[in-house]
């Protein structure tokens, strides 16, 4: 803050513009009646502006201005100043209703990560996570996040119940970091092209595929964001258009493996390139759960051909040699066939974990 605005002086009240046109008109001698015929405004309106219940209008300081020789720039002010004034206490009644609301949000975990910052004053906190959200009001809030219509396709383990607050908070950052991300029109053969590429980064050092994976899906019109996992959510990806040009697959390397990982990148784009500009619930939607299915599908074909599968079930020799083999003939990590194997129970959930590959967000991504 620099000095000029530390010295200039904030009144906690602002006197209504009418006050100072009584004291003026009495100053002169000026009855309301005689203002009225003066200036050819109605006798009720100079009323209303004196009381403080009607405006003075750019037109009516002009006519001030030529009956009393204030200039109309003064009016212009004090109405301005005057009704800022009641817009700012109307906006903090409001916002000191809220403060309970924020209980709701994991605060102290979004400033770690850098998405907001922490202020001492509860009422200042309520007006940083508002302007993170996006949004004026609570209300406004649960119209945009909490609407049906509004929600995107979004992967979450039913084993835990996520928050609308946290998960809105999370979606909000995918958002923001999208917006930086350049991309090209959205184009669905491009898009297909390249799947098939990255397909081939699952063998490529974790710092690496990451950042090709940003850069190919960015020139298919597709942005991909990498957002932490904050507490009171529980989801693995998330799915949406965020213009008709332009889709956003969001990710939060929830469970830091790379079968998880791409699993959840195949399944997300599975609902760009299957399941246009639609956008629900997963689990409140018959729909949804159709369309996570066929998303499942997607994902676990695209990765491990279906045929290619069973032929190497079939042999029913799940080694780290024969895993390593397999997915080194198909060209994909072999933490994705351990993932694979482990979900459909063929292998224990601690077997061959050393496979696979570990995510973790960077400094500079938090």
């Amino acid at each position: 803050m620099n000095k000029d605005t530390q010295n200039q002086y904030q009144p906690d009240y602002v006197s209504p513009p009418g006050e100072t046109l009584q004291e003026t008109i009495d100053t002169i001698g000026m009855s309301q009646a005689e203002l009225a015929e003066r200036t050819g405004r109605p006798k009720k309106t100079i009323n209303e502006i004196i009381k403080g219940k009607g405006p003075i209008t750019p037109e009516t300081a002009l006519q001030f201005e030529r009956v009393l020789g204030t200039p109309a720039r003064f009016w212009n002010s004090r109405e301005r100043n005057y009704r800022e004034d009641l817009a700012g206490k109307k906006e903090l009644e409001r916002l000191q209703e809220d403060i309970n609301w924020l209980a709701k949000f994991p605060i102290k975990e979004m400033a770690g990560v850098g998405w907001i910052s922490l202020q001492d004053d509860p009422v200042e906190q309520v007006r940083e996570l508002l302007n993170y959200l996006g949004v004026a009001s609570r209300q406004q809030w649960k119209s945009i996040w909490l609407s049906p219509s509004a929600a995107p396709n979004y992967r979450k383990s039913p084993a835990f119940k996520s928050t609308p607050e946290a998960v809105s908070a999370w979606l909000r950052q995918g958002e923001l970091v999208a917006r930086d991300i350049q991309c090209s029109p959205y184009n669905p053969r491009a898009f297909k092209t390249v799947l098939s590429e990255i397909r081939n980064l699952t063998i490529t050092p974790p710092e690496n595929s990451q950042l090709k994976m940003v850069r190919l899906c960015a020139g298919a019109g597709v942005a991909v964001a990498f957002v932490p996992e904050i507490p009171k959510i529980h989801l693995s990806g998330a799915t949406r258009w965020l213009s008709p040009l332009k889709a956003l697959i969001q990710l939060s390397l929830r469970h830091k493996s790379d079968d998880h990982l791409w699993f959840s990148f195949f399944h997300e784009a599975a609902h760009i390139l299957l399941h246009g500009k639609r956008a629900a619930f997963i689990e409140d939607d018959t729909q949804s759960n159709d369309m996570e299915a066929e998303a499942n599908r997607f994902a676990s074909i695209i990765l491990i051909p279906q045929k290619r599968y069973r032929q190497f079930v079939a042999e029913q020799v799940f080694s780290k040699k024969a895993i390593l083999e397999f997915a080194s003939d198909l060209g994909i990590s072999p933490g994705i066939v351990v993932g694979r194997l482990q979900h459909d129970e063929l292998i224990k959930f601690n077997h061959c974990n050393d496979l696979k590959k570990r995510f973790t967000f960077s400094k500079k991504e938090t």
